[in-house]
């Protein structure tokens, strides 16, 4: 089990689930229930499987709840996209997410291969 809060990639997550709250708030009210609503439940989903992930008790389902979370963060990323196209989202704001958003896609990919390559020590 480790301790998801210690975790660069959590405490970015959480960060970039922030922004892309604020980010949303902006959105036309029609959206509320369309894209405001899938975005907001992707970018909290990316943290969420992080933690859920590190608090389960072998490597292999750890692995499989980044991958949930990496499969979310692309969720998010496509979701931006047509936010940004609809100019729903500015193109700065969209770019700031975007930056933070595939930062935190190669920390999540670097922490499955790091648990991957893993071979603890004998004694």
């Amino acid at each position: 089990m480790h301790r998801y809060s210690n975790l660069q990639v959590w405490q970015k997550a959480i960060d970039l689930a922030i922004m892309v709250y604020q980010a949303t708030e902006k959105l036309p009210k029609e959206e509320k229930y369309g894209l405001i609503s899938q975005i907001n439940r992707a970018a909290v989903s990316i943290p969420s499987n992080i933690a859920e992930g590190a608090g389960r008790n072998t490597k292999r389902d750890f692995d499989h709840f980044l991958s949930v979370a990496l499969a979310s963060s692309f969720e998010l990323d496509t979701q931006l996209i047509i936010s940004n196209r609809l100019k729903f989202i500015g193109d700065d704001k969209f770019n700031q997410i975007e930056t933070e958003l595939k930062h935190i896609q190669n920390m999540l990919v670097k922490l499955k291969n790091s648990l991957n390559n893993y071979k603890p020590t004998s004694t």
